[in-house]
């Protein structure tokens, strides 16, 4: 089976693994910070605090933007479940934007006539999840320009972004956000393991999201309460945290893809430029790239337009043909968990149609030209 999707692992990153594993300290050492630095001097933030996973990322960035039981955190529903879960966990409430026709990101002028009618109601949103579908920025100028008015909060989930830009600047910079959420997983542009990060400009909101990483711990004499001077306290506990930490064996893997970042970036371009290629006078809509934007190319997703052939068919069909085709994403508030939440079809309904009609083609740094050729003659005589 050709997966959609796949890590790419050399010899540097075993050996850079290895190497922590042979040292004295496997966490809480110097790795993670290098990490961090690494990962911030690329996109131009000025801090990075690594976590566990994207998950955890979105989950203490909601918290230290003050995400509270009153509040209402607004997403799409075109994306995995943890972009609208992290309000969730902070007792708020959830609700979601319609998707742009053409780049299936939150669409800019939904999410106004969406603030409008809220505005009117006093249910205005407390912060906006602006998800990077498949590696392609949102317009972010425009949605930022839309937080100062309604007075809004906003984190990119960029999970699919690591490596794109957007208006020449690199995804995770926060020039247009509150807070950046880039993802480590396997199937991401690089990976740790598991493992995400939080970016931000903000140093508040740094040191917030550093402080619900550690359990709430801190070890730093002036933020400590006053306890009796016959008492040791090297530590305390000044806020309810997680332990969302990221180990020093990830970061080593996650130091050591940062590397081929670039070669990986290339190599989906070419990928994605040879899809567009040779599926265009097909009866399926390729990827649209918005020209203030340039895509990581995390997912290569098609839109079956075949009226005999729908999605379905040319999905079940690519699968039996070993070609491990997905599906990104069924509508959050479809999922049964949402709907008792009261949601209900229809809802958004770009986003419905989309799910309807949208399969994602294998595209990862080391599939093989004559992988990619057989996907596409695969998909060519599906759909003939």
């Amino acid at each position: 089976m050709i997966p959609y999707s796949k890590q790419d692992i050399n010899n540097e990153d075993i050996k850079a693994v290895i190497n922590i594993l042979q040292s004295e300290l496997i966490t809480q050492g110097q790795t993670v910070p290098k990490f961090e630095k690494r990962v911030s001097s690329y996109v131009s933030a000025k801090y990075a605090i690594a976590l566990n996973s994207a998950t955890s990322a979105l989950h203490v960035a909601c918290m230290a933007l003050g995400l509270v039981e009153k509040d209402c955190l607004w997403t799409v529903a075109n994306t995995f479940v943890a972009s609208a879960n992290c309000a969730l966990y902070c007792g708020a409430r959830i609700d979601f934007v319609d998707i742009d026709p053409e780049t299936y990101n939150i669409s800019a002028e939904s999410l106004e006539e969406k603030l409008l009618v809220a505005k009117k109601k006093s249910e205005l949103p407390k912060i906006v999840v602006c998800v990077h579908f498949a590696g392609q920025s949102p317009e972010m100028k425009k949605i930022y320009k839309l937080s100062k008015k309604y007075g809004f909060k906003i984190i990119e989930d960029a999970s699919h972004s690591i490596g794109a830009s957007y208006l020449d600047n690199n995804v995770g910079s926060c020039q247009y956000s509150d807070v950046t959420v880039f993802s480590f997983h396997p199937v991401k542009i690089i990976t740790s393991g598991e493992g995400g990060m939080a970016l931000t400009n903000n140093r508040n909101l740094a040191n917030q999201m550093i402080n619900f990483r550690t359990h709430g711990i801190t070890n730093n004499k002036k933020k400590m309460f006053p306890r009796p001077k016959t008492e040791i306290w090297n530590y305390q506990q000044i806020s309810l945290g997680y332990n969302y930490r990221m180990t020093d064996i990830h970061a080593a893997l996650g130091l050591s893809q940062m590397n081929r970042l670039k070669k990986f970036i290339k190599k989906r371009k070419i990928i994605a430029s040879l899809y567009d290629k040779n599926l265009q006078k097909t009866n399926i809509k390729i990827p649209w790239q918005h020209p203030d934007t340039s895509s990581s190319y995390h997912l290569y997703p098609i839109r079956v337009k075949s009226k005999n052939k729908n999605q379905k068919y040319v999905y079940k069909k690519l699968r039996k043909l070993g070609i491990g085709v997905n599906i990104h994403y069924i509508p959050i508030y479809l999922q049964p968990y949402y709907n008792q939440l009261g949601f209900k079809r229809g809802y958004c309904v770009e986003t419905e149609k989309f799910f309807s009609e949208a399969i994602s083609l294998p595209i990862f740094p080391n599939l093989t030209e004559g992988q990619q050729k057989y996907v596409i003659n695969s998909l060519i005589d599906v759909l003939s």
